[in-house]
């Protein structure tokens, strides 16, 4: 793979205008055809397989009318206290606020409080139902600005006035503000890394370029392949942080060659030679750990993963080739200014020539950098290094085990917002389980016999507040019903509800041969945890057992692959205890922006095991590559890996500093999907990045020795010899298998 990868950086190099008109190319075309695309879809969440979603298809079908996607708010008033709404003053004010709304923009019908009896049994509060004509994404700011209207008019005749439902305007909509904080901080460091201007904006340059392409490819495919705008919102964060980080590597690599002195073109084969295939195994693990959301079965997450897997493998595809490409045409520039004099071919005058005498007496009084200090400190002490790192994360961790999963809803947003207060409101007034009613449909010859029957065993049942009337489709085949539990949609003894009355199902069938299914928002909420639940072993079995394979092939090691695995899990564990912190005890909530501390979202988890695992991999690669490099070419294990902290510790820290920054700059955003996400992966890339790679991997390696490279003979000869780093290119043959090592490890002096 290094002398095919050495060819491509070689060709892109010489060939860079012709590379980057490809990429221009690319560009606009996919720029275009998201132009021209139909707009995407609005969201769906479907869980094939499950009760819920049985039920949810049954009533598309037969309640055509009924299942209609046009969008509602259900709006709550309150008399002041001690008064009721059916006062005739405030009765009339009621029936002015129904009427203004039945003349907004977009509604198509308002229920009268009063003549559905939507009112609680002490007279004080009512709600009226508003259907509009069209789905959530499609209701206009018109329409918007008319309910904040009708509320405030409601308020001020002295009602209390609140409204929830997917028609009420949510201001979380992604703001673009956290690309640019991690744009800009991404920019500080590789400026600070790189000492050169041009060094630090071609990274930036190419990670635009390729999440440009992605998210265009993304947009351009919406319509077609049912992806909503959400759906490009992984793909844009991973697409940027990989983009940065991949283009890092090479442009790093690059300026190595080049100060060891070798020819301009050579060293950008040599980059994309080595670095390069680091570039590919890491974004490959990526690629596994996104594009196995697949496992989950939800379609949702299989499309935001599957968009996210396409982004990063542009990236790749883009640090491969185009960044040699615009090596091409800087290619002296790109190294400090200081050092281009000994490659611009120009005569220096005495002064200048004294000046650079100075800074080369400097550069070889030098002590060895920051990374060789560490990894030479780890090396010394690798005991009390690593137990202290794995305590700290553990400490962190703690808070895991208190993880409570769920979904985020009215009753969970911040207390200022009008969806939260219409939500207390309607508990307080017709009881906790109000706002998560459970719809049973009933399908058989005759439903609404078989549905009278089912709804009086059910009013019967422990945990059951009301059971609401019968409603048969015209065929007459099919009944639904409501069921208001006695406890609010996120408790325990709500979810056990749920599970005892479909246990009932079999007996409803035997007694009135119609089959009887539970939905419902809660109930699909229920269902959504379980499929994760159940999903989330198996998932983890495949991303790890074939990422596993994939780092032997690139190791060439048993241990290697083991520890990174395990060092991945211990770093994700503790990214969930810092995600239970803040955002379930609401520790630090006002740092961080966290306006109401509520369980974990079920999909964080699973989400975090894809992403991180991918990310944690990519630093391993970067990292324990270069030490297999120096291992290969004749270098002691312990010299390996102050080698591998030499050129890569440095490039490594940069790398997670703008992994973070990237990530962290998504906290800011209102959305509390993007701003957890955000959260999480940027503690997860601190742990993974500066405590398990770059802290407890030497300390192993301390302890390990040769050991860690040992591989049995006979599985050597099974697996494939990628060169991933790149012995071919300098002419060695890389090393044979070996046996464990008499010496339990090796320092350096």
């Amino acid at each position: 793979m290094a002398t095919f990868l050495y060819k491509l950086g070689r060709l892109a190099f010489r060939r860079r205008w012709l590379m980057v008109l490809l990429w221009v190319v690319v560009l606009c075309g996919a720029g275009f055809a998201a132009s021209a695309a139909p707009a995407p879809p609005a969201d769906t969440f479907s869980m094939p397989g499950t009760e819920s979603q049985k039920a949810f298809d049954l009533l598309e079908k037969k309640f055509p009318d009924a299942s209609a996607d046009g969008a509602s708010a259900r709006v709550v008033v309150r008399a002041p206290e001690g008064g009721k709404v059916s006062d005739p003053a405030r009765k009339a004010h009621v029936a002015a606020l129904v009427a203004e709304l039945r003349k907004s923009p977009q509604v198509a019908s308002v229920s009268d409080p009063f003549a559905t009896k939507a009112v609680s049994e002490d007279g004080s509060t009512a709600y009226a139902i508003a259907t509009y004509k069209v789905p959530a994404a499609e209701v206009g700011d018109k329409a918007h600005d008319a309910l904040d209207d009708a509320l405030a008019r409601a308020r001020d005749a002295g009602l209390t006035a609140e409204a929830g439902g997917d028609a009420v305007k949510i201001d979380a909509a992604m703001g673009g503000t956290g690309e640019k904080i991690g744009i800009l901080v991404s920019a500080l460091v590789l400026l600070l890394t790189f000492g050169s201007v041009i060094a630090a904006g071609m990274p930036l340059l190419t990670a635009l370029i390729g999440v440009g392409i992605g998210i265009s490819a993304i947009t351009a495919l919406g319509a077609a392949l049912g992806l909503s705008g959400t759906t490009s919102t992984l793909a844009m964060m991973l697409g940027l942080a990989v983009g940065i980080d991949y283009a890092l590597f090479i442009v790093s690599r690059y300026r190595a060659e080049l100060t060891e002195g070798r020819d301009r073109a050579d060293a950008a084969g040599r980059a994309v030679g080595t670095a390069g295939s680091a570039v590919v195994f890491a974004g490959l693990t990526v690629i596994v750990a996104l594009a196995g959301l697949a496992v989950v079965n939800i379609p949702m997450l299989t499309k935001m993963g599957l968009a996210a897997a396409g982004t990063v493998a542009i990236a790749v595809l883009v640090a491969l080739t185009f960044v040699p490409a615009l090596l091409g045409f800087a290619p002296v520039k790109v190294l400090r200014r200081r050092d281009r004099h000994r490659f611009s071919g120009k005569p220096l005058s005495a002064r200048r020539q004294r000046k650079a005498d100075r800074h080369a007496a400097k550069d070889a009084r030098r002590k060895p950098n920051l990374g060789s200090r560490w990894a030479g400190y780890v090396l010394r002490h690798p005991v009390a290094v690593l137990v202290l790192a794995v305590l700290g994360l553990g400490a962190v961790a703690v808070p895991a085990a208190s993880l409570e999963l769920g979904l985020p809803g009215e009753g969970t947003m911040a207390p200022d917002t009008t969806q939260r207060k219409a939500y207390d409101l309607l508990s307080d007034s017709f009881g906790p389980g109000f706002n998560g009613p459970l719809t049973i449909t009933v399908e058989g010859p005759d439903a609404k016999a078989a549905a009278d029957t089912v709804g009086k065993r059910l009013a019967g049942q422990d945990g059951v507040a009301t059971v609401t009337p019968v409603t048969p489709n015209e065929a007459g085949d099919t009944a639904i019903l409501s069921v208001v539990p006695a406890t609010g949609p996120t408790d325990a003894a709500t979810e056990d509800l749920v599970r005892r009355l479909r246990s009932l199902a079999d007996g409803f069938r035997a007694d009135t041969g119609a089959e009887v299914l539970v939905t419902g928002q809660t109930a699909m909420f229920i269902d959504f945890s379980e499929t994760l639940d159940d999903a989330l072993l198996p998932y983890l079995a495949l991303v790890v057992g074939l990422a596993f394979l994939l780092l032997m092939v690139v190791f060439r090691s048993i241990l290697v692959p083991l520890k990174a695995a395990l060092g991945f899990l211990l770093s994700v564990t503790a990214a969930l205890g810092a995600v239970v912190a803040v955002f379930q005890w609401g520790w630090l909530a006002d740092v961080f922006g966290v306006d109401q501390p509520s369980p974990i979202m079920s999909t964080m988890p699973i989400f975090m095991i894809g992403v991180v695992f991918g990310l944690a991999m990519d630093y391993e690669v970067f990292l324990v590559t270069r030490m297999r490099e120096a291992y290969v070419h004749g270098a002691r294990p312990a010299e390996a890996v102050v080698t591998g902290f030499r050129y890569g510790g440095r490039v490594v820290a940069a790398a997670a500093a703008i992994m973070i920054s990237v990530f962290s700059g998504f906290i800011v955003e209102d959305n509390d999907f993007v701003k957890m996400i955000g959260f999480g992966l940027a503690a997860a890339v601190l742990f993974d990045a500066f405590l398990v790679r770059m802290t407890i991997v030497p300390a192993l390696f301390a302890l390990l020795g040769t050991s860690a490279w040992w591989l049995p003979r006979w599985l050597d000869r099974l697996l494939p010899n990628l060169d991933v780093e790149g012995a071919k290119l300098a002419g060695t043959a890389p090393a044979g298998p070996l046996a464990p090592p008499r010496r339990a490890h090796e320092l350096v002096d």
